[in-house]
Protein backbone atom coordinates (compact mmCIF):
# COMPACT_ATOMS: atom_id res chain seq x y z
CA UNK A 1 0.00 0.00 0.00
CA UNK A 2 2.41 2.47 0.86
CA UNK A 3 5.46 1.43 -1.13
CA UNK A 4 4.47 3.88 -4.41
CA UNK A 5 4.23 6.92 -2.07
CA UNK A 6 7.40 5.97 0.08
CA UNK A 7 9.50 5.56 -3.37
CA UNK A 8 8.01 8.72 -5.27
CA UNK A 9 9.12 11.09 -2.14
CA UNK A 10 11.91 9.03 -0.68
CA UNK A 11 10.15 10.42 2.87
CA UNK A 12 11.26 9.01 6.42
CA UNK A 13 8.50 6.20 6.92
CA UNK A 14 6.48 7.18 9.69
CA UNK A 15 4.53 9.32 6.82
CA UNK A 16 3.41 7.03 4.58
CA UNK A 17 1.00 5.85 6.72
CA UNK A 18 -1.73 4.18 4.56
CA UNK A 19 -3.81 1.54 4.97
CA UNK A 20 -7.42 -0.41 3.14
CA UNK A 21 -10.12 1.09 4.49
CA UNK A 22 -11.84 -2.11 3.99
CA UNK A 23 -11.86 -5.28 1.61
CA UNK A 24 -11.90 -4.49 -2.52
CA UNK A 25 -15.37 -5.19 -3.35
CA UNK A 26 -15.95 -3.83 -7.11
CA UNK A 27 -14.68 -4.81 -10.30
CA UNK A 28 -11.63 -2.69 -11.58
CA UNK A 29 -13.10 0.36 -13.39
CA UNK A 30 -12.65 3.83 -13.42
CA UNK A 31 -13.58 6.33 -10.30
CA UNK A 32 -12.42 9.98 -8.79
CA UNK A 33 -10.22 10.92 -6.42
CA UNK A 34 -11.47 14.24 -6.04
CA UNK A 35 -13.53 15.85 -8.45
CA UNK A 36 -10.43 16.52 -11.24
CA UNK A 37 -8.76 13.20 -11.20
CA UNK A 38 -9.52 10.35 -12.42
CA UNK A 39 -8.26 6.79 -11.56
CA UNK A 40 -8.98 3.18 -12.22
CA UNK A 41 -8.35 0.12 -9.89
CA UNK A 42 -11.12 -1.55 -7.27
CA UNK A 43 -12.47 0.22 -4.75
CA UNK A 44 -13.80 -0.86 -1.28
CA UNK A 45 -16.82 1.20 -1.71
CA UNK A 46 -19.07 3.05 -3.78
CA UNK A 47 -19.00 1.94 -7.27
CA UNK A 48 -16.85 2.32 -10.59
CA UNK A 49 -17.32 2.87 -14.52
CA UNK A 50 -16.40 1.12 -17.50
CA UNK A 51 -15.54 4.73 -18.90
CA UNK A 52 -13.66 7.63 -17.60
CA UNK A 53 -16.30 10.09 -18.82
CA UNK A 54 -19.68 8.53 -17.01
CA UNK A 55 -19.30 11.05 -13.78
CA UNK A 56 -17.46 7.91 -11.86
CA UNK A 57 -17.97 8.22 -8.29
CA UNK A 58 -15.56 10.16 -5.71
CA UNK A 59 -13.84 7.94 -3.50
CA UNK A 60 -12.62 11.08 -1.48
CA UNK A 61 -15.29 11.32 0.37
CA UNK A 62 -14.88 8.00 1.67
CA UNK A 63 -10.96 8.57 2.79
CA UNK A 64 -11.04 8.23 7.24
CA UNK A 65 -8.37 9.18 9.85
CA UNK A 66 -7.13 6.80 12.70
CA UNK A 67 -4.41 9.25 14.39
CA UNK A 68 -1.95 9.36 11.89
CA UNK A 69 -2.85 6.79 9.62
CA UNK A 70 -4.72 7.36 6.09
CA UNK A 71 -7.20 4.53 5.57
CA UNK A 72 -8.15 4.78 1.53
CA UNK A 73 -10.91 3.07 -0.53
CA UNK A 74 -8.38 1.46 -2.66
CA UNK A 75 -5.61 -0.48 -2.75
CA UNK A 76 -2.67 2.87 -4.08
CA UNK A 77 0.02 0.16 -5.10
CA UNK A 78 -2.70 -1.66 -7.63
CA UNK A 79 -4.04 1.75 -8.61
CA UNK A 80 -0.55 2.90 -9.29
CA UNK A 81 0.40 -0.22 -11.23
CA UNK A 82 -2.93 0.01 -13.12
CA UNK A 83 -1.68 3.80 -14.66
CA UNK A 84 1.86 3.01 -15.12
CA UNK A 85 1.46 -0.69 -16.54
CA UNK A 86 -1.46 0.42 -18.72
CA UNK A 87 -3.89 -2.06 -17.41
CA UNK A 88 -6.80 0.20 -17.60
CA UNK A 89 -7.11 -0.57 -21.32
CA UNK A 90 -10.21 -2.52 -22.40
CA UNK A 91 -9.33 -6.27 -24.32
CA UNK A 92 -9.44 -5.19 -28.04
CA UNK A 93 -12.27 -6.64 -29.79
CA UNK A 94 -10.71 -6.07 -33.29
CA UNK A 95 -7.24 -7.31 -32.27
CA UNK A 96 -7.31 -9.40 -35.60
CA UNK A 97 -8.03 -6.48 -38.17
CA UNK A 98 -5.69 -4.03 -36.34
CA UNK A 99 -3.10 -6.94 -37.19
CA UNK A 100 -4.06 -7.34 -40.80
CA UNK A 101 -4.12 -4.02 -40.95
CA UNK A 102 -0.47 -3.19 -39.46
CA UNK A 103 0.57 -6.54 -41.33
CA UNK A 104 -0.57 -4.90 -44.71
CA UNK A 105 0.77 -1.30 -43.76
CA UNK A 106 4.37 -2.83 -42.85
CA UNK A 107 4.60 -5.02 -46.15
CA UNK A 108 4.03 -2.15 -48.40
CA UNK A 109 5.99 1.10 -45.87
CA UNK A 110 9.28 1.22 -47.93
CA UNK A 111 7.05 1.84 -51.26
CA UNK A 112 5.58 4.00 -49.91
CA UNK A 113 6.68 8.02 -49.31
CA UNK A 114 5.99 10.27 -46.24
CA UNK A 115 2.84 12.07 -48.01
CA UNK A 116 1.25 8.44 -48.40
CA UNK A 117 1.38 7.41 -44.84
CA UNK A 118 1.06 10.34 -43.34
CA UNK A 119 -2.45 10.20 -45.37
CA UNK A 120 -3.43 7.06 -44.16
CA UNK A 121 -2.23 7.34 -40.45
CA UNK A 122 -4.32 10.17 -40.68
CA UNK A 123 -7.17 7.96 -41.20
CA UNK A 124 -6.10 5.75 -38.71
CA UNK A 125 -5.86 8.38 -36.10
CA UNK A 126 -9.40 10.32 -36.40
CA UNK A 127 -11.26 11.02 -33.03
CA UNK A 128 -7.73 10.93 -31.27
CA UNK A 129 -8.53 14.54 -29.74
CA UNK A 130 -12.34 12.94 -28.37
CA UNK A 131 -10.42 10.14 -26.28
CA UNK A 132 -11.08 11.02 -22.80
CA UNK A 133 -8.34 9.37 -20.64
CA UNK A 134 -5.51 10.00 -21.00
CA UNK A 135 -5.69 13.37 -20.22
CA UNK A 136 -4.33 15.24 -23.36
CA UNK A 137 -1.53 16.60 -24.10
CA UNK A 138 0.17 15.54 -20.57
CA UNK A 139 -1.40 13.25 -18.20
CA UNK A 140 -0.26 13.22 -14.35
CA UNK A 141 -2.92 11.60 -12.86
CA UNK A 142 -0.16 9.42 -10.85
CA UNK A 143 1.47 12.46 -9.88
CA UNK A 144 -1.53 14.20 -8.93
CA UNK A 145 -2.64 11.38 -6.73
CA UNK A 146 0.16 11.07 -4.71
CA UNK A 147 -0.05 14.94 -4.04
CA UNK A 148 -3.19 14.46 -3.08
CA UNK A 149 -1.68 11.87 -0.47
CA UNK A 150 0.74 14.08 0.73
CA UNK A 151 -1.91 16.69 1.21
CA UNK A 152 -3.69 14.08 3.39
CA UNK A 153 -0.48 13.66 5.53
CA UNK A 154 0.44 16.56 6.04
CA UNK A 155 -2.91 17.28 7.61
CA UNK A 156 -3.26 13.65 9.36
CA UNK A 157 -0.02 14.00 11.12
CA UNK A 158 -0.80 17.61 12.24
CA UNK A 159 2.88 18.68 10.87
CA UNK A 160 3.46 22.10 8.50
CA UNK A 161 6.26 20.27 6.59
CA UNK A 162 7.36 16.11 5.26
CA UNK A 163 10.86 16.51 4.10
CA UNK A 164 11.27 14.02 1.38
CA UNK A 165 14.49 14.07 -0.68
CA UNK A 166 14.39 16.16 -4.34
CA UNK A 167 13.19 14.14 -7.74
CA UNK A 168 16.45 15.76 -9.16
CA UNK A 169 20.01 16.57 -8.46
CA UNK A 170 21.59 19.39 -7.29
CA UNK A 171 18.32 20.73 -6.84
CA UNK A 172 17.12 21.10 -10.58
CA UNK A 173 13.42 21.95 -11.14
CA UNK A 174 13.04 19.66 -13.45
CA UNK A 175 14.92 17.58 -16.16
CA UNK A 176 15.23 17.55 -20.18
CA UNK A 177 16.15 14.72 -21.96
CA UNK A 178 16.72 14.87 -25.95
CA UNK A 179 16.61 11.09 -28.10
CA UNK A 180 16.92 10.56 -31.51
CA UNK A 181 15.52 7.44 -33.30
CA UNK A 182 17.10 6.69 -36.38
CA UNK A 183 14.81 5.56 -38.95
CA UNK A 184 16.51 4.87 -42.66
CA UNK A 185 19.47 5.26 -43.95
CA UNK A 186 18.62 8.97 -44.43
CA UNK A 187 18.43 9.15 -41.28
CA UNK A 188 21.58 7.13 -40.42
CA UNK A 189 23.50 9.70 -42.66
CA UNK A 190 22.49 12.75 -41.23
CA UNK A 191 23.14 11.45 -37.67
CA UNK A 192 26.89 13.05 -37.86
CA UNK A 193 24.91 16.97 -38.65
CA UNK A 194 22.48 16.13 -36.27
CA UNK A 195 25.34 15.51 -33.82
CA UNK A 196 26.84 19.10 -34.82
CA UNK A 197 23.69 20.62 -34.06
CA UNK A 198 22.79 19.56 -30.89
CA UNK A 199 26.62 20.41 -30.12
CA UNK A 200 26.00 23.54 -31.02
CA UNK A 201 23.40 23.97 -28.60
CA UNK A 202 25.22 22.09 -25.42
CA UNK A 203 22.84 18.90 -25.98
CA UNK A 204 23.36 15.93 -25.45
CA UNK A 205 21.48 13.18 -26.71
CA UNK A 206 21.00 8.97 -26.94
CA UNK A 207 21.03 7.39 -30.53
CA UNK A 208 18.79 4.58 -31.05
CA UNK A 209 19.65 2.41 -33.79
CA UNK A 210 17.88 -0.36 -35.58
CA UNK A 211 20.36 -3.36 -35.72
CA UNK A 212 19.07 -5.63 -38.76
CA UNK A 213 17.60 -4.53 -42.09
CA UNK A 214 16.85 -0.87 -42.19
CA UNK A 215 20.27 0.12 -43.02
CA UNK A 216 24.11 -0.62 -43.16
CA UNK A 217 25.00 -0.41 -38.80
CA UNK A 218 28.72 0.86 -39.78
CA UNK A 219 31.57 0.83 -36.69
CA UNK A 220 32.21 4.42 -38.34
CA UNK A 221 28.63 5.23 -37.37
CA UNK A 222 28.16 3.84 -34.03
CA UNK A 223 31.75 4.99 -32.90
CA UNK A 224 31.47 9.13 -34.23
CA UNK A 225 27.85 8.50 -31.39
CA UNK A 226 30.04 6.75 -29.09
CA UNK A 227 33.28 9.53 -29.48
CA UNK A 228 31.00 12.61 -29.78
CA UNK A 229 29.67 12.21 -26.51
CA UNK A 230 26.43 11.12 -27.20
CA UNK A 231 24.79 7.79 -26.49
CA UNK A 232 23.86 4.77 -28.09
CA UNK A 233 20.58 2.15 -27.76
CA UNK A 234 19.66 -0.37 -29.47
CA UNK A 235 16.12 0.43 -31.22
CA UNK A 236 14.07 -3.10 -31.68
CA UNK A 237 15.16 -5.86 -33.75
CA UNK A 238 14.62 -5.55 -37.06
CA UNK A 239 11.92 -2.86 -36.87
CA UNK A 240 9.06 -4.23 -38.60
CA UNK A 241 6.36 -4.11 -36.28
CA UNK A 242 6.34 -7.89 -34.99
CA UNK A 243 8.59 -7.46 -31.65
CA UNK A 244 5.53 -8.04 -29.41
CA UNK A 245 3.13 -9.92 -31.65
CA UNK A 246 3.27 -13.42 -29.44
CA UNK A 247 5.30 -14.43 -26.39
CA UNK A 248 7.61 -17.31 -28.35
CA UNK A 249 8.57 -14.79 -31.20
CA UNK A 250 9.66 -11.82 -28.48
CA UNK A 251 11.57 -14.43 -26.58
CA UNK A 252 13.25 -15.58 -29.60
CA UNK A 253 14.09 -11.89 -30.87
CA UNK A 254 14.92 -10.91 -27.45
CA UNK A 255 17.89 -12.83 -27.56
CA UNK A 256 19.10 -11.22 -30.70
CA UNK A 257 18.47 -7.93 -29.44
CA UNK A 258 20.58 -9.24 -26.11
CA UNK A 259 23.15 -9.53 -28.47
CA UNK A 260 23.31 -6.34 -30.49
CA UNK A 261 23.33 -4.56 -26.36
CA UNK A 262 26.46 -6.25 -25.55
CA UNK A 263 28.08 -5.55 -28.55
CA UNK A 264 27.23 -2.32 -28.86
CA UNK A 265 27.76 -1.49 -24.65
CA UNK A 266 24.43 0.01 -24.68
CA UNK A 267 22.44 0.23 -21.30
CA UNK A 268 18.92 1.21 -23.15
CA UNK A 269 16.41 0.38 -25.52
CA UNK A 270 13.20 1.59 -27.39
CA UNK A 271 10.44 -0.58 -29.33
CA UNK A 272 9.90 0.45 -32.61
CA UNK A 273 6.71 2.44 -33.01
CA UNK A 274 6.29 2.67 -29.30
CA UNK A 275 4.94 -0.85 -29.33
CA UNK A 276 5.17 -2.49 -25.75
CA UNK A 277 4.34 -5.20 -23.36
CA UNK A 278 5.77 -4.24 -19.76
CA UNK A 279 5.22 -7.98 -18.68
CA UNK A 280 7.59 -9.38 -20.86
CA UNK A 281 10.53 -6.70 -20.42
CA UNK A 282 12.02 -9.47 -18.19
CA UNK A 283 13.46 -10.75 -21.09
CA UNK A 284 15.91 -7.76 -21.63
CA UNK A 285 19.31 -7.18 -21.04
CA UNK A 286 18.79 -3.50 -20.10
CA UNK A 287 18.78 -0.88 -17.38
CA UNK A 288 16.17 1.16 -18.68
CA UNK A 289 13.82 1.14 -21.55
CA UNK A 290 12.46 4.77 -23.73
CA UNK A 291 8.81 2.62 -25.17
CA UNK A 292 6.20 4.06 -23.05
CA UNK A 293 4.59 7.48 -24.08
CA UNK A 294 3.02 9.39 -21.13
CA UNK A 295 -0.63 9.71 -23.26
CA UNK A 296 -0.64 7.76 -26.89
CA UNK A 297 -3.61 9.51 -28.63
CA UNK A 298 -1.09 9.86 -31.54
CA UNK A 299 0.67 6.17 -30.84
CA UNK A 300 -0.37 3.27 -33.10
CA UNK A 301 -0.50 1.40 -29.93
CA UNK A 302 -3.15 3.30 -27.58
CA UNK A 303 -2.71 4.01 -24.28
CA UNK A 304 0.00 6.00 -21.93
CA UNK A 305 1.34 5.64 -18.42
CA UNK A 306 -0.48 8.97 -17.26
CA UNK A 307 2.98 10.27 -15.33
CA UNK A 308 6.20 12.13 -16.10
CA UNK A 309 8.41 10.71 -13.56
CA UNK A 310 10.55 7.64 -14.24
CA UNK A 311 9.15 4.10 -12.48
CA UNK A 312 10.39 0.94 -12.26
CA UNK A 313 9.51 -2.24 -14.15
CA UNK A 314 10.76 -4.91 -12.13
CA UNK A 315 14.67 -4.69 -12.20
CA UNK A 316 14.21 -1.87 -15.37
CA UNK A 317 13.73 1.59 -15.18
CA UNK A 318 11.22 3.06 -17.24
CA UNK A 319 11.81 6.83 -18.91
CA UNK A 320 9.28 7.81 -20.59
CA UNK A 321 7.99 9.85 -23.45
CA UNK A 322 6.46 12.92 -22.04
CA UNK A 323 6.09 15.35 -25.61
CA UNK A 324 4.63 14.41 -28.98
CA UNK A 325 7.07 12.82 -31.76
CA UNK A 326 8.06 15.31 -34.07
CA UNK A 327 6.89 13.03 -37.00
CA UNK A 328 3.38 13.04 -34.94
CA UNK A 329 3.98 16.74 -34.69
CA UNK A 330 4.42 17.71 -38.44
CA UNK A 331 3.09 14.95 -40.51
CA UNK A 332 -0.31 13.96 -38.13
CA UNK A 333 -0.88 17.33 -36.92
CA UNK A 334 0.31 19.29 -39.47
CA UNK A 335 2.30 22.01 -36.76
CA UNK A 336 5.69 23.45 -37.71
CA UNK A 337 5.86 25.28 -34.91
CA UNK A 338 6.82 24.48 -31.16
CA UNK A 339 3.73 25.86 -29.39
CA UNK A 340 2.23 22.13 -28.88
CA UNK A 341 5.87 21.27 -26.99
CA UNK A 342 6.18 24.65 -25.13
CA UNK A 343 2.54 23.82 -23.56
CA UNK A 344 3.62 20.13 -22.45
CA UNK A 345 7.13 21.18 -21.49
CA UNK A 346 5.10 23.68 -18.76
CA UNK A 347 3.12 21.28 -17.82
CA UNK A 348 5.44 18.88 -16.93
CA UNK A 349 7.19 21.70 -15.06
CA UNK A 350 4.25 22.42 -13.19
CA UNK A 351 4.87 18.69 -11.81
CA UNK A 352 9.00 19.04 -11.82
CA UNK A 353 8.90 16.14 -14.26
CA UNK A 354 10.75 14.77 -16.74
CA UNK A 355 10.38 16.30 -20.13
CA UNK A 356 11.19 13.85 -22.95
CA UNK A 357 11.96 14.10 -26.74
CA UNK A 358 11.87 11.97 -30.07
CA UNK A 359 13.45 13.70 -32.62
CA UNK A 360 13.88 11.32 -35.65
CA UNK A 361 17.40 12.41 -37.73
CA UNK A 362 15.06 11.45 -40.47
CA UNK A 363 12.17 14.14 -40.42
CA UNK A 364 14.59 16.87 -39.79
CA UNK A 365 16.54 16.61 -42.97
CA UNK A 366 14.24 18.99 -44.90
CA UNK A 367 14.65 22.81 -43.50
CA UNK A 368 11.39 23.92 -42.30
CA UNK A 369 11.36 20.58 -39.79
CA UNK A 370 15.06 21.55 -38.99
CA UNK A 371 14.18 25.07 -38.39
CA UNK A 372 11.41 23.95 -35.93
CA UNK A 373 13.97 21.84 -34.28
CA UNK A 374 16.15 24.29 -33.65
CA UNK A 375 13.64 26.47 -32.70
CA UNK A 376 12.97 24.20 -29.91
CA UNK A 377 16.71 23.95 -29.28
CA UNK A 378 17.29 27.70 -28.15
CA UNK A 379 13.51 27.81 -26.30
CA UNK A 380 15.34 24.16 -23.90
CA UNK A 381 18.59 26.66 -24.03
CA UNK A 382 17.25 29.52 -22.45
CA UNK A 383 14.65 27.70 -20.60
CA UNK A 384 17.93 25.65 -19.27
CA UNK A 385 19.40 29.12 -18.22
CA UNK A 386 16.52 30.71 -16.23
CA UNK A 387 14.48 27.45 -14.87
CA UNK A 388 17.47 25.50 -13.47
CA UNK A 389 16.95 22.45 -15.90
CA UNK A 390 18.71 19.31 -15.54
CA UNK A 391 19.76 18.52 -18.83
CA UNK A 392 20.79 14.75 -18.79
CA UNK A 393 21.47 11.75 -21.24
CA UNK A 394 19.08 8.72 -20.53
CA UNK A 395 21.74 6.88 -18.96
CA UNK A 396 22.79 9.41 -16.49
CA UNK A 397 18.83 9.71 -15.47
CA UNK A 398 18.97 6.00 -15.34
CA UNK A 399 22.13 6.47 -12.98
CA UNK A 400 20.36 8.96 -10.69
CA UNK A 401 16.86 7.41 -10.36
CA UNK A 402 18.69 4.46 -8.98
CA UNK A 403 20.61 6.03 -6.87
CA UNK A 404 17.86 8.33 -5.06
CA UNK A 405 16.33 4.86 -5.20
CA UNK A 406 18.45 3.87 -2.24
CA UNK A 407 18.61 6.74 -0.33
CA UNK A 408 17.65 7.18 3.03
CA UNK A 409 15.89 10.59 5.19
CA UNK A 410 17.53 10.31 8.25
CA UNK A 411 17.42 12.14 11.65
CA UNK A 412 20.20 13.55 12.74
CA UNK A 413 21.06 16.00 15.75
CA UNK A 414 17.57 17.40 15.15
CA UNK A 415 18.68 17.66 11.32
CA UNK A 416 17.56 15.74 8.12
CA UNK A 417 20.56 14.07 6.63
CA UNK A 418 20.33 12.29 3.51
CA UNK A 419 22.46 8.96 3.52
CA UNK A 420 23.79 6.24 0.51
CA UNK A 421 25.53 6.95 -2.58
CA UNK A 422 25.39 9.69 -4.71
CA UNK A 423 23.57 12.06 -1.60
CA UNK A 424 25.88 14.33 -2.12
CA UNK A 425 24.22 15.77 -5.02
CA UNK A 426 20.60 15.26 -3.53
CA UNK A 427 18.50 17.98 -1.31
CA UNK A 428 16.47 18.08 1.19
CA UNK A 429 12.83 19.28 0.07
CA UNK A 430 9.68 20.31 2.05
CA UNK A 431 6.18 19.60 0.93
CA UNK A 432 3.69 22.08 3.00
CA UNK A 433 0.39 23.47 2.93
CA UNK A 434 -0.75 26.61 1.63
CA UNK A 435 -4.14 26.60 2.20
CA UNK A 436 -5.51 23.31 0.21
CA UNK A 437 -2.76 23.84 -2.25
CA UNK A 438 0.53 21.31 -1.91
CA UNK A 439 4.21 23.51 -2.68
CA UNK A 440 7.27 22.21 -2.53
CA UNK A 441 10.65 24.35 -1.30
CA UNK A 442 13.88 22.87 -1.80
CA UNK A 443 16.96 24.03 0.70
CA UNK A 444 20.62 23.36 1.03
CA UNK A 445 19.89 23.83 4.96
CA UNK A 446 17.47 21.96 6.20
CA UNK A 447 15.47 22.54 8.32
CA UNK A 448 15.10 21.14 12.09
CA UNK A 449 13.88 17.61 11.93
CA UNK A 450 9.80 16.89 12.92
CA UNK A 451 8.24 14.18 14.39
CA UNK A 452 5.20 12.19 13.47
CA UNK A 453 2.36 12.90 15.45
CA UNK A 454 1.45 9.74 17.28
Amino acid sequence: MTEPFLDFYRCPEDFGCFTLAAPLLTEPGYFRFGHDLVCFGQISSGYSSHAPKNGPFDSLHNVSFNHASIRLPFDLSQVIDNLRLERYLPPSDDGLMHQLIQDGYYLLRPLLGVSVRKHLQKLFFRGWDTIPFPRWPVDTTVEQLLERLMALTLKSHRVEAVPFIWFWPEGASSCMMMTHDVEAAAGAGFCSKLMDIDDAWGIRASFQVVPEDRYPVTPQLLNSIRHSGFELNVQDLNHDGRLFDSRKEFLIRARAINRYIKAFGSRGFRAAVMYRNPDWYEALDISYDLSVPNAAHLEPQRGGCCTVFPYFIGKILELPLTTTQDYSLFHILGDYSIELWKRQIGLIRQRHGLVSFIIHPDYIIAKRARDVYLALLEYLTRLGEEGNIWAALPGKVDHWWRQRSQMQLVAEAGRWVIKGPGSERARVAFATLQGDALTYAVSNEARPAVACAS
